[in-house]
This record gives C-alpha cells, sequence and structure tokens, in this order.
C-alpha cells in the first residue's frame, strides 16, 4: 500500500496555521500526523490500521477528533482558500451508486386492493377441519 506524504508546497501552505505552544507531553511531527490523518481519510481504512510510518495510531486520531471538536479543519480550509491553494468545493469522496426507485422510502411496486364485492372472489378457498365438520354435525 502506498503510503501518503504531504509535498513540501502543501507542508508550507499548512505549518503556519497549526496550533503552537499546546500543553501536554512532546508533540509528535504535525507533518508526519496529518499525513496520517489524510491517509486514513483517503484510503477509508480504520484508524487502528493506520501504518506505523505515521505514528502511533491513537495519536493520528486523538489529533484528528480533538482538531475536529476545535473547528481547526474549517479554519485551515478557509485560510488555505483564501490563500488560493485550494478551492473551497473541493470534494472529498466522489462515490456514485444507483439507487433503486423505492430507496427513498416509498413502496415500489403496484398495490394490492381487496375486492369490494366478497361474492365476486366465489367460495372460500381454505378447507374445513375434520374436528369443525363433527362440531357442525352434532
Amino acid at each position: 500500500m502506498a503510503l501518503f506524504w504531504l509535498s513540501d508546497d502543501a507542508w508550507a501552505a499548512i505549518e503556519p496555521h497549526l496550533p503552537k505552544n499546546q500543553p501536554g507531553a512532546r508533540r509528535v511531527d504535525d507533518r508526519r500526523v496529518i499525513s496520517g490523518i489524510l491517509h486514513v481519510l483517503k484510503v477509508g481504512c480504520r484508524w487502528c490500521d493506520c501504518p506505523a510510518e505515521y505514528g502511533p495510531s491513537t495519536t493520528v486520531y486523538n489529533r484528528f477528533n480533538r482538531w475536529s471538536h476545535r473547528g481547526f479543519w474549517l479554519k485551515l480550509l478557509n485560510a488555505l482558500a483564501d490563500a488560493g491553494a485550494v478551492t473551497k468545493s473541493t470534494a472529498i469522496d466522489s462515490t456514485y451508486v444507483k439507487a433503486q426507485r423505492a430507496a427513498f422510502g416509498a413502496k415500489g411496486g403496484v398495490p394490492h386492493r381487496r375486492s369490494a364485492v366478497p361474492a365476486v372472489a366465489g367460495p372460500p378457498r381454505s378447507t374445513c377441519s375434520p374436528t369443525s365438520s363433527a362440531v357442525r354435525m352434532r
């Protein structure tokens, strides 16, 4: 599987917008972690299946999750769009799936209606059980 790495130009555009002076343990390389995040989103694998070259998978997931809650990704997209590096209408997923007519929730097919006149249907199609006929004979 080919790994995804940010180019020097892409990193130069992103780096000034990254949060600085964050408290906590020694920070894992941002370029490596962001490359891992983009790899997982691009390939569609689970976070725990993120290749070790990007760092610990929990770090990659936690960084994505924490920055998502803080609105970092939207701010980054706006900043990159303002700089002309990307367009705001960038598609992340271009999957195309044909849906059936009834996929929206409507019932498909011809509706079955009961006859308004029971006599038209003819005699009942069920047969009497031996116990019910014995009850009638008494």
